[in-house]
């Protein structure tokens, strides 16, 4: 067999992306295609239905559910602000009145004659979708986003955390197999994309948050240390959301991991430059990868756009091993046997022959490798 696909994370110093830019709700797109947009600029715009607040109206004015549209002051669909009385009864002879206030400013939205209850809806939310990916918008979506278009040097994570952030990128340790620690972080590190080594510590991470970084992109970071520092264990569902205050991109796994070389030279280069960082993950159905995006200036043309194919893995495909006894290393497909070899276990399955970087080789199978795209 002269090659096989394998997944893999795409690690490259230049590729044409695309990204769009979409609402949850239907709404107004405010640029039109051929605008330069820059990440921080408002591409659409919507709001979303604001909080339900139910107000027992019958129980605080002590009537009969039926009662209920008789005594209230407002109808549906009419705006009411937080302390103001919506309904009022008089008992007693009428020598006591009772009321009923809103909690929260916004609309009636329904009153019950059968459960006594109204329902209140608070403001609408406004929800804006920034672009990002600094530049051209090449397509519009009516009322519901954007698709923008740039040249960049493009890097795929293992696992992340918090969302879309950006800054400029500073390397702060002396090579890809040194751990960051705190010693490596300062008040320089302010809005920064920090590029780490083999770990981040949990101490390193909470001192980047108090200077204001804006991410941190490293080899590994460890299990125990993520759970004690979001306080949960995360499941197998979309990271992304977490509000921690800073983001998080781990480039090769879980543990000490060196970051791989070509990952390391590639954004030492581009040092200085801005960086967009999103963390978002997902490892089941419907993947996402954390990733890092340094954009270029230069102009794009549309018929250069690139795509993530999936490439074959060939002999001198760089591949990263991700199970044990060689899990973490790195190192180059040397051979790709035909044949079904019989494992360990066992069972018989396709295996590749890898030479490492310190010129070993072993026998792997397929399955336990994930190639690095270029």
């Amino acid at each position: 067999m002269g090659h096989a696909y394998t997944p893999g994370l795409k690690v490259t110093d230049h590729l044409v992306i695309t990204k769009k830019r979409i609402l949850p709700l239907k709404g107004e797109v405010l640029v039109k295609a051929g605008d330069s947009v820059a990440p921080d600029t408002v591409v659409a715009q919507t709001h979303l239905p604001g909080p339900v607040e139910p107000v027992n109206v019958a129980n605080i004015l002590g009537l009969a559910p039926a009662d209920v549209p008789a005594h209230m002051l407002k109808k549906a669909g009419e705006a009411v602000q937080a302390g103001e009385v919506i309904a009022t009864a008089k008992s007693f002879f009428g020598l006591f009145k009772s009321e009923c206030k809103s909690k929260i400013n916004g609309m009636i939205e329904n009153i019950s004659s059968v459960t006594g209850q109204v329902l209140l809806r608070g403001e609408p939310m406004p929800v804006e979708v920034k672009a990002y990916l600094p530049g051209e918008v090449v397509e519009v979506f009516p009322k519901e986003g954007v698709a923008i278009r740039a040249a960049g040097a493009f890097v795929q994570g293992i696992f992340g955390i918090s969302g879309e952030t950006h800054g400029e990128l500073k390397v702060v340790v002396p090579d890809r197999k040194t751990v960051l620690t705190d010693n490596f972080i300062d008040s320089t590190c302010v809005g920064k994309v920090i590029v780490g080594g083999s770990l981040v510590t949990a101490s390193a991470l909470r001192k980047a948050i108090s200077v204001g970084a804006a991410a941190v992109v490293v080899g590994g970071f460890d299990d125990k240390d993520l759970r004690d520092f979001l306080g949960y264990d995360l499941g197998v569902a979309i990271t992304g959301s977490e509000e921690i205050g800073i983001t998080l991109v781990v480039t090769e796994g879980f543990g000490q991991i060196d970051m791989a070389e070509k990952t390391f030279d590639l954004l030492k280069h581009f040092e200085g430059k801005l960086a967009l960082a999103n963390g978002a993950t997902q490892i089941r159905a419907g993947v996402i990868r954390p990733e890092v995006i340094i954009p270029l200036e230069q102009k794009v043309e549309r018929i250069k756009e690139e795509q993530f194919e999936q490439e074959g893995l060939s002999v001198g495909s760089p591949v990263r091993v991700i199970r044990s006894p060689y899990f973490g290393r790195l190192g180059k497909v040397s051979g790709l046997p035909v044949q079904l070899q019989k494992l360990e276990s066992e069972s018989h399955a396709r295996v590749l022959e890898v030479e490492f970087e310190d010129g070993r080789r072993a026998i792997v199978p397929r399955a336990n490798v994930e190639m690095i795209e270029s």
